[in-house]
């Protein structure tokens, strides 16, 4: 048996059934977006899955794949096992052959025993085969048994197991079938292998790859007409089979990542061995870090985004154990992108993003495990101080909330120190924070889902891209949730027409308004949605008369609005692509508002823009713009699209069919250059799957203005901007303010700025002049307090009401008479913003005498309803009544004299 590298099995696998007839299909995205039951895609049937349901077809009916998978639940990949285990994993690749209605087991196990014994050349006499076995619905798998021998199997390496090991279903209903596993022995003594071996606990026994025979129907068990084939051999697993080594982590999918991380921290390899855990979880972590995020996904609190967000900061407490007092996971990714780029670019196009991205989540992390860390020490000393060995689900869910100290990682410390974690009340405490959100709020009317599905209207024929005013006959008429035969005047009515050129909100943009005209009556639309599939829904008010089911209404979208809504449309396109210029082709749209009066962009980054970077992706799209670039669509199959290099939206589910907007660049005029030398104009065509309205030509748009640029969340971004009347209304607004302004300053709109610096300079003067006045005056208040000092037993004491700007001053003072005194007690009142404010300072010399500071201030705060402490020898606090204030300052001799009799 040669000894490949992974890389090179993973060519060998997809080189091998391409020359029998398969398609290679690139991997699809650990993101399953047409799955709701799925957040990641955890085998290789996974993008293939309509294809094998009938719901989909492709231009081929085989196919093999490399697929990028994520698990990180279930029996054998809980997020905990890995590390200890030797070879579980979140992240791994999935080899895999299909056939979609074409060949079946006559084909596939000759083909299987061909790519095994004579291109993998694994020795046979290590090699184990298992079928099902049978039940009281489907007899033995015979076949299967019969070819494997056929093709060289011995009988007695064929074994035959039950539903458990050898029966695939997909659901209750849908394709089900048997499957055949291969399983290797690696164990050094082949006298030792045995038949109880295969699918047992044995770690010599390593099952490498498992061929599914779909045949039936799930809920019937009747034969399909087209059977297909399904299997999956894990790359991780067959790199340790035939590299020779008994762990996952030994291949050199592994290695070089633990290697890295030894040299990052300067350890060796007798460390790694006396840590293996913490070491292999970094490496595995490492490589589901890196794919995820290029994938899209950003650490968050939710969903997909938190299962990165527990990934990411398990390795980075794990970094921690091994000695790593820093942040160093944004290294040890490197490694992954500079190893497996090869394989999968959108590690290399995405790769400073990935990067930045990690190194702020484990930054913020590490400040979180900071103040988590502790509090959770103090609770866990309380707690072994009392004898009690359960973490409170108030405090665990305080942690998470207040610090974002993540549940996992509460239980993981709480178990080092032989506790546990209340779960049930740390889910009721998370509960009800969600009930006290849903209370607290406010939703806006949505669009009631629930009347529109299940009704079995046709698809409403869409003419919005072409025309603004047609015609169409009425379907159904709702009023208050109802359905009703006639709408009157005054009512609130939701339509549907069998075609319409208003748009339904969708992708960002928001829907049409307009006016529906007919021989009884009119009504006002005021907002079009599509609540249920194909079906769009006019929403709006019978202005006058009525409208009844079977009306033919003359349909008129407002051409204004739409054209507002068009310009800025386009302008979110032109927009993605200069922000792929200037930032990077990371910055990928993560969300948008598309209406008639603004737009608003969301994208991947993990920084703030600066000005000259802002400049640069405006001047872009304004020279776009000029330079007319003429605006398409056209309509092909979503994976013609995508191989051509269309962007297709993060997130967004397609149909078969699909939508390409192409807008060209067109020419750039003369001196279209940025003050940093760089073109200011795009690098390439835009070419985006969309279904919105767009203008004919970037000229159409008139003019773009960046308004403002802010964060929304972890790694992304928004950027605000105005196109067309909206930019032009902006542009006046700007305008007519400078000329007020000038006004005001009699000066010309060309000297404003001068005139500004010139009065900020004549008030900061002024300002100093006040300072230095307010100075005097106060000196002249502390000298005279200072030459009525009192004495109480012998010790000074300067006890006052003074007038004091803020608590800034206040302490100045005290600084001031406390140095005077040399050996004494200050106590100091004022009122600032209306509230009563109390300094309390006592000499070193007296502290040590037994007189404190914070205990004195804490007495005076009570009398003016307030409370507050501090240090033996300074003390502030501050309370709600100032008319007690005298009161309180009267009553610090006896404070002093309590504290010198206790």
């Amino acid at each position: 048996m040669e000894k490949l590298t992974a890389a090179q099995i993973r060519q060998k696998y997809l080189a091998f059934f391409e020359r029998h007839g398969h398609t290679i299909v690139p991997s699809s995205s650990l993101v399953v977006t047409d799955d709701p039951t799925l957040l990641f895609a955890n085998s290789g049937m996974v993008q293939f899955k309509n294809l094998f349901l009938g719901l989909e077809k492709r231009p081929y009916t085989r196919a093999t794949t490399a697929q990028k998978c994520l698990r990180v639940s279930g029996k054998h990949n809980d997020l905990e096992e890995v590390g200890p285990s030797p070879r579980h994993h979140t992240f791994f690749e999935m080899l895999g052959n299909f056939s979609f209605g074409d060949y079946f087991k006559d084909l596939a196990i000759p083909m299987a025993w061909k790519l095994l014994t004579e291109e993998f050349q694994l020795p046979v006499e290590r090699l184990w085969f298992t079928v099902f076995e049978g039940n009281d619905r489907v007899p033995p798998d015979e076949d299967a048994e019969r070819l494997w021998i056929d093709a060289g199997a011995a009988p007695e390496r064929v074994l035959r197991f039950g539903e458990k090991d050898n029966f695939w279903v997909m659901a209750d209903t849908g394709p089900c079938g048997p499957c055949s596993e291969i399983t290797m022995y690696i164990g050094d003594d082949l006298s030792k292998m045995k038949a109880q071996g295969v699918n047992s606990d044995d770690p010599n026994y390593v099952e490498i790859w498992n061929n599914v025979f779909i045949q039936f129907e799930r809920s019937t068990m009747q034969p399909l007409p087209r059977p297909s084939v399904d299997t999956g051999m894990g790359l991780e697993r067959m790199a340790m089979v035939m590299q020779g080594v008994y762990s996952t982590y030994d291949t050199d999918l592994f290695l070089p990542i633990i290697e890295r991380t030894l040299g990052l921290l300067g350890s060796d390899e007798r460390h790694y061995h006396a840590n293996l855990a913490p070491y292999r979880a970094i490496a595995d972590h490492s490589r589901a870090i890196a794919f995820l995020i290029a994938d899209g996904v950003l650490p968050g609190n939710n969903g997909r985004s938190y299962v990165l967000r527990r990934i990411l900061r398990r390795a980075a407490y794990q970094g921690r154990l091994v000695g790593f007092e820093r942040p160093f996971l944004a290294e040890v990714v490197a490694s992954v992108i500079g190893a497996m780029d090869a394989a999968y670019p959108e590690l290399h196009q995405r790769r400073q993003f990935i990067l930045e991205t990690t190194d702020a989540e484990e930054r913020q992390f590490l400040r979180t495990l900071s103040s988590g860390l502790t509090k959770l020490n103090a609770i866990i000393a309380d707690l072994q101080t009392s004898g009690a060995t359960v973490v409170s689900g108030k405090d665990a869910f305080r942690l998470k909330d207040t610090d974002g100290f993540p549940l996992d990682l509460t239980q993981k410390i709480a178990a080092e120190r032989d506790l546990t974690v209340d779960e049930i009340g740390f889910a009721r405490s998370m509960e009800e924070q969600r009930e006290r959100s849903r209370a607290a709020a406010q939703f806006k009317r949505g669009v009631d889902v629930d009347v529109w599905t299940d009704r079995n209207l046709p698809p409403t024929e869409f003419i919005g891209y072409a025309e603004l005013v047609g015609e169409g006959h009425v379907l159904a008429l709702t009023v208050a949730g109802d359905d009703v035969s006639v709408a009157r005047e005054g009512q609130e009515v939701q339509i549907v027409l069998d075609r319409t050129p208003f748009y339904a909100e969708s992708g960002g943009q928001v829907g049409d308004t307009g006016v529906l005209e007919g021989a009884q009556g009119s009504v006002r639309v005021e907002d079009t949605q599509r609540p249920a599939p194909g079906v769009i829904v006019l929403y709006g008010v019978v202005t006058q008369g009525q409208v009844a089911q079977g009306d033919v209404l003359t349909t008129q979208v407002d051409a204004l609005r739409r054209a507002d809504i068009q310009r800025n449309h386009t302008a979110t396109h032109l927009l993605h692509r200069a922000l792929r210029d200037v930032l990077g082709e990371h910055a990928a749209q993560a969300g948008s508002l598309v209406a008639p009066d603004r737009l608003r962009f969301d994208f991947t980054h993990t920084r703030a823009l600066d000005y000259e970077q802002l400049r640069a992706i405006e001047n872009r799209v304004n020279a776009w713009i000029r330079a007319d670039g003429a605006v398409s669509w056209d309509v092909t199959d979503y994976q013609s699209a995508i191989d051509s290099g269309v962007i297709a939206l993060f997130g967004e589910k397609y149909g078969d069919r699909v939508r390409v907007v192409h807008v060209r660049r067109g020419e750039p005029t003369s001196g279209e250059v940025v003050a940093s030398g760089i073109a200011a104009f795009a690098s390439r065509d835009s070419r985006e799957l969309c279904g919105g309205t767009h203008v004919t030509r970037t000229g159409e748009i008139g003019f773009m203005h960046l308004v403002g640029e802010s964060s929304i969340g972890s790694g992304i971004r928004r950027i605000e901007a105005l196109t067309g009347r909206g930019a032009e209304e902006w542009a006046e607004a700007q305008s007519l303010l400078l000329h007020d302004v000038a006004t005001r300053l009699s000066v010309p709109p060309a000297r404003v700025a001068e005139k500004i610096d010139m009065l900020l300079a004549e008030n900061k003067q002024r300002q100093s002049e006040i300072d230095a006045l307010r100075s005097q005056i106060a000196r002249g208040t502390l000298e005279a307090l200072l030459n009525a000092v009192q004495r109480d037993n012998g010790i000074a004491l300067v006890s006052a009401r003074v007038d004091a700007p803020d608590a800034v001053r206040l302490r100045e003072m005290g600084d001031w008479l406390r140095d005077k005194l040399g050996s004494g007690v200050v106590v100091l009142g004022a009122v600032i913003d209306d509230k009563p404010q109390f300094l309390t300072m006592i000499t070193s010399d007296l502290v040590r005498q037994g007189y404190h500071a914070g205990k004195l201030v804490k007495a005076l705060a009570q009398i003016v309803g307030g409370g507050g402490g501090g240090r033996p020898d300074m003390a502030q606090a501050g309370g709600r009544d100032s008319s007690r204030l005298d009161e309180a300052l009267s009553q610090v001799q006896a404070l002093l004299s309590a504290q010198r009799a206790g």
